[in-house]
């Protein structure tokens, strides 16, 4: 997939632009809170994704309108193809021409990925980060991935507001546990789904992994399922799942949440045998994360046989020499747009096109 123009009006800092992309590296590079962050994120909303940033659709409007609007128009899937977001009140979708109510139509077609300052800390932050590169990668991978999730979230929350009224009124318990069956059918296709994310993922983590520790180490992975030990299949995860929350019911009555399903679970990367995020050098956490969204690109790459647009927002500072050249020397084949104060030393004199932002304006 190549991006050839990207548009837009209104957000964040930025004065109305285009931006007529080179089909290979494009550098965007400017002092700190300038706004060269906020044109990849611009671009990531295309993925029928939220924001990278964690900002709700509305913050992402200039202060000074109540609208804003984005284009794109990219190439994929052997044909030209042309998108819009307006967002107002609410945030609207137009592919090829055609409004589209469901948002997650375009991911379809639209394939990219993120690697920002937040997956540096993929490795050593908490467990809801590493769920969520899972989930945002599987639903990029399957549309129907993205209903489980809704479904789930909305039984999540159904449950969680009838522990605190079920404490005082037994007669809700009966429909506490309808909550809970639901819960746990939901939640265990999203854990056979994920589980099977981290297995096709785990050849290409390896491989990039030990290319990138010159063979000395080793990666590894493995699904944790808070609660409730370990399931073959959909109907024994969901079983042992349905036993462990009901088991833990006492304690979600004390706490008024649900202790067990997916939304508790982690993933734990170990090198060689230890884990990366307790006894893992600073060096060797960078290395995991990179390789974790290496891995990510070239399996999404494998299974949809598109190559993804690659977003580097303001990594490249935090690498050395040897991993940026890495980098560059996997991603040959994707389109690329990076953010930087200044264009790494390794572009300086390779063929690509820069953009510089100041105040909020691109040049």
């Amino acid at each position: 997939m190549k991006i050839t123009e990207f548009s837009a009006s209104s957000l964040r800092n930025l004065k109305d632009f285009k931006l007529t992309a080179d089909e290979n590296v494009n550098v965007i590079f400017g002092e700190n809170a300038q706004g060269k962050t906020n044109i990849l994120e611009g671009m990531w909303l295309f993925s029928g994704m939220r924001s990278f940033r964690g900002a709700k659709d509305k913050e992402i409007i200039n202060f000074d309108s109540s609208s804003m609007s984005l284009q794109v128009n990219f190439f994929a899937g052997m044909r030209e193809h042309s998108a819009r977001i307006f967002v107002e009140e609410k945030k609207h979708l137009t592919l090829n021409g055609i409004k589209e109510n469901n948002f997650k139509k375009i991911s379809e077609f639209f394939k990219i990925i993120i690697f920002s300052p937040v997956h540096l800390s993929l490795i050593k932050d908490g467990p809801v980060v590493r769920r969520n590169f899972i989930d945002d990668a599987l639903c990029q991978l399957k549309a129907g991935y993205r209903v489980l999730v809704t479904e789930y979230t909305k039984a999540l929350t159904q449950r969680n507001a009838l522990l605190k009224d079920a404490r005082h009124n037994s007669s809700l318990i009966m429909l506490l546990e309808i909550w809970e069956e639901r819960l746990c059918y939901v939640g265990a296709r999203i854990v056979v789904q994920r589980k099977k994310y981290i297995e096709q993922l785990m050849p290409y983590l390896k491989e990039i992994f030990n290319d990138l520790s010159s063979g000395r180490e080793e990666i590894s992975l493995r699904y944790c399922q808070n609660e409730c030990g370990e399931g073959d299949d959909i109907s024994d995860i969901q079983e042992k799942m349905l036993v462990a929350m009901r088991k833990m019911r006492h304690e979600d009555f004390i706490s008024l949440s649900t202790c067990v399903g997916p939304h508790r679970d982690d993933l734990i990367i170990e090198i060689n045998g230890k884990s990366a995020r307790s006894f893992g050098s600073q060096g060797q956490q960078r290395s995991c994360a990179l390789a974790l969204k290496l891995a990510e690109a070239r399996l999404l790459e494998k299974i949809t046989g598109e190559s993804p647009v690659i977003l580097l927002d303001d990594v490249m500072s935090e690498l050395d020499a040897g991993r940026q050249r890495y980098i560059f020397n996997n991603i040959e084949k994707n389109q690329v747009f990076i953010t930087c104060c200044e264009p790494p030393t390794l572009l300086k004199d390779g063929n690509c096109k820069i953009f510089e932002v100041r105040n909020g304006e691109i040049f």
